[in-house]
């Protein structure tokens, strides 16, 4: 793993600074503007939440969309950190069970086999793992932030700043945590139950997790430390699956697959029991009464045991039948990641801004065993494989600057900066003996290989009379894949070096023709680089084996939106056009390995031309009908499809079947609710619905029977919350998610009917 030269850090301590503020300031335009764009999830007069965003964030992150900490615990059942933006318009967060490290993010135009195409930042530091852009190690390290030191979160859709990469593509989501003035602490408990019942498994599920923090100021020093840990069991991922019932069996379940091939279910297994710890500080001193500099160090922890659950029995006896799906789906989980950043920041009312950013991300250890095959003693074999990442990681730099004379208000605000990352994936299979214990000897397999990219930007928000401001800007990137190497048995493949550069302007204008509106129109061209894992990775993840693709050409995509917001004194109504233009967009496929079988081969390929355009409405209101009522509506529409296709949709496909067809992974129609009523300044009642259309998982939407294992149907869940402030220092609430208990896939089976409850004692 590589490190940035600390001296670049260092040197950014001598930029010019001055004493104006004793820490960082609110804009209270910003605020302003932010209050109206999303009423119903904003709260204003809360100071704490609205004046942590930092000066450079607020100039290149033009948000539509924010969700306070007191709004979440008031309206979600929140475990883990991700579960605070379920809500926010045009959001899928893909959560399978409490503590899954695979929560992708889908977007109005992008699903969530597309991590890499939504940026996800935590002060500034990615969260998004850019090695990858997949549902498996592509997932956002949701686990380096406690729910508890979530502080606001800022969502901005499509790629229309030039502070950010093209994998700004589906939309920037930045977490802004807290940093006390004061003594604070808190300790929280959480508990839920899920009932699960589907095929032959019949169980209950539980997760317990402890929060707690503890934070303070000494002068111009102050700090912030956070734990969190979870011990949670799962639901069954992931099923057995085949054509045929093994001969002599009784108790398989008789089913098809999303293709409309038998695939009958013999057994659960992903039956995760996983225990998770993440230790977090956040060390702050100020340098000036403007000048902040913070450093971050996190660790976090992860061990799980995956078990299976046999429904075929030979007589009374239960049985694996010698089916392998028994023995992948069986492993141990051993991860230890850890994270570091340093930020020095200003946020002053003069002339001049400045920000530099440094991370760095490391999977210290992270290990999966799992054994081959099931032996003739109905046991798994001894004999099995371990994967391994450790090694793989990243680091990343941005140093950014604005320039406004006379403050904030000025005609014009020039924002600039320098962005340099590398990401390093090292992911080799391991053949072992004792697949338990034996230490790493034999290579199956390996994916390795690095990408880096430079970046200048520059953007100018000029002011042209009061009301009307136009944003132009461009970003400049350099991009170079190197070091790839892939083996597979005997046959090893050292990849060719790539490399390329890009620009990418943007453009939008705002226009406020009066206190009651805000228009904008946004155009932006923008490139989305493939992942190492994209390029390089060979893997076996349970019965999908992946291969990688190193000539691929990065996503080529033309975005527009023109937005529309009529304001009220209760609130706000809103209407969205957008559009992505997409030339070479990489898409992964899914084909069965041997015709006819429930093994799938997964494979990455640009398709020539796509397009993906739509609208989305949303409706906000607080007292309207009644004194502390406050509702909320968004409901998208899309229509995404493949407009051209210079090869086969899959290996079997006639040429020419993948034109006009809706594009993979993504659904025509979603929507979501949220009415809270607080009856009392101490009690609040939340009733919510969300609803996705079904989707198709290929792309010539070969997809004829959804609502199975592996297959994507269409779903509407209903959740209930309840939360009371006791005293000043004690929050209770009780929640359910699911509440009407449906019953859905999303390839894997999601969750049943959940109870949620938590305590919290704070200071």
């Amino acid at each position: 793993m590589r490190f940035f030269p600390i001296p670049l850090l260092a040197a950014c301590i001598a930029m010019p600074v001055s004493a104006q503020a004793t820490r960082q300031k609110p804009d209270s335009t910003a605020r302003a503007d932010s209050a109206r764009l999303i009423r119903s999830v904003l709260i204003v007069g809360e100071p704490e939440e609205n004046r942590s965003t930092s000066a450079l964030q607020r100039l290149t992150l033009p948000a539509t969309a924010r969700v306070t900490a007191s709004q979440a615990a008031r309206t979600v059942n929140l475990v883990d950190p991700e579960d605070a933006v379920k809500y926010l318009p045009g959001v899928f967060i893909r959560k399978r069970n409490n503590g899954d490290t695979q929560s992708t993010v889908g977007t109005r135009t992008w699903g969530v086999g597309s991590s890499a195409r939504t940026l996800v930042f935590a002060d500034g530091v990615p969260l998004t793992a850019l090695i990858a852009n997949n549902n498996t190690i592509g997932g956002p390290r949701w686990g380096l932030v406690s729910p508890e030191e979530v502080s606001r979160v800022d969502m901005m859709f499509g790629p229309f700043s030039a502070a950010y990469a093209g994998n700004s593509m589906g939309a920037v989501m930045e977490i802004t945590t807290r940093q006390p003035d004061v003594l604070t602490y808190s300790i929280a408990q959480t508990h839920s139950r899920q009932r699960f019942s589907l095929y032959g498994t019949e169980s209950t599920f539980g997760t317990g997790q402890t929060n707690a923090t503890l934070g303070d100021r000494f002068g111009k020093f102050s700090f912030w430390a956070s734990a969190n840990h979870q011990k949670s069991e799962s639901q069954p991922l992931t099923y057995v699956t085949s054509a045929t019932i093994p001969a002599g069996t009784t108790g398989a379940f008789t089913q098809f697959n999303k293709l409309g091939a038998p695939a009958n279910i013999l057994g659960a297994t992903g039956l995760l029991e996983t225990g998770m710890t993440n230790a977090k500080v956040k060390i702050a001193y100020d340098i000036a009464p403007d000048v902040r500099a913070s450093y971050t160090y996190a660790l976090w922890r992860n061990d799980a045991a995956s078990a299976t659950d046999t429904y075929l029995a030979r007589g009374s006896t239960p049985t694996l039948a010698s089916q392998a799906g028994f023995a992948t789906g069986t492993y141990f989980l051993d991860q230890r990641h850890s994270a570091q950043s340093f930020a020095l920041r200003t946020d002053r009312d003069k002339d001049w801004d400045y920000e530099a950013v440094w991370s760095q991300y490391a999977m210290e250890k992270d290990e999966q065993r799992f054994p081959t095959s099931i032996t003739a003693a109905d046991t798994a074999s001894a004999a099995g494989r371990i994967a391994v990442l450790a090694g793989t990681g990243w680091s990343t730099l941005d140093l950014r600057a604005a320039w406004h004379r006379g403050g904030s208000a000025a005609a014009h605000v020039v924002a600039f900066g320098a962005h340099s990352d590398l990401y390093e994936l090292d992911n080799p299979t391991y053949s072992a003996t004792n697949w338990r214990y034996d230490p790493f000897r034999t290579v199956f397999s390996t994916g390795r290989g690095k990408t880096g990219t430079r970046a200048l930007w520059v953007q100018d928000a000029w002011t042209i009379r009061s009301g009307l401001k136009l944003t132009v800007g461009g970003r400049y990137e350099s991009w170079r894949a190197f070091d790839g190497y892939n083996k597979s048995g005997t046959v090893a493949v050292t990849q060719p070096e790539r490399s390329m550069t890009r620009f990418s302007p943007k453009a939008v204008l705002n226009w406020v023709p009066s206190t009651d509106w805000t228009l904008s129109a946004s155009l932006a061209k923008a490139y989305r680089f493939a992942t190492p894992a994209e390029l390089y990775q060979l893997v076996t993840t349970g019965v999908t084996f992946t291969s990688p693709a190193p000539d691929l050409r990065p996503d080529d995509v033309v975005a527009a939106e023109l937005r529309a917001t009529r304001h009220f004194a209760w609130g706000q109504a809103q209407a969205v056009l957008f559009q992505d233009d997409v030339h070479d967009a990489i898409i992964s496929q899914f084909l069965p390995l041997v015709q006819g079988s429930p093994t799938l081969f997964s494979y990455l390929a640009n398709v020539d031309h796509v397009r993906s355009r739509g609208i989305e409405a949303s409706l906000n209101t607080h007292d309207l009908m009644m004194n502390g009522l406050e509702l909320m509506f968004t409901g998208t529409y899309l229509d995404a499809r493949t407009l051209a296709l210079s090869g086969r949709a899959s290996a079997t496909a006639p040429a020419g079947t993948a034109v006009g067809k809706f594009l993979p992974n993504i659904p025509k129609w979603r929507a979501s609710f949220l009415a809270t009523f607080r009856p009392g300044p101490r009690t609040s009642l939340t009733l919510g619905g969300r609803y996705s259309d079904k989707l198709y998982s290929t792309l010539d939407n070969a997809d004829v029977n959804p609502n199975t294992y592996q297959g994507f149907a269409d779903w509407f869940v209903l959740d209930m919350r309840a939360a009371f402030q006791a005293t000043p220092h004690w929050n209770w609430s009780v929640g359910i998610d699911n509440v009407l208990d449906r019953k859905y896939f999303l390839f894997h089976p999601f969750p049943n009917r959940t109870v949620v409850a938590s305590a919290k004692f704070s200071r």
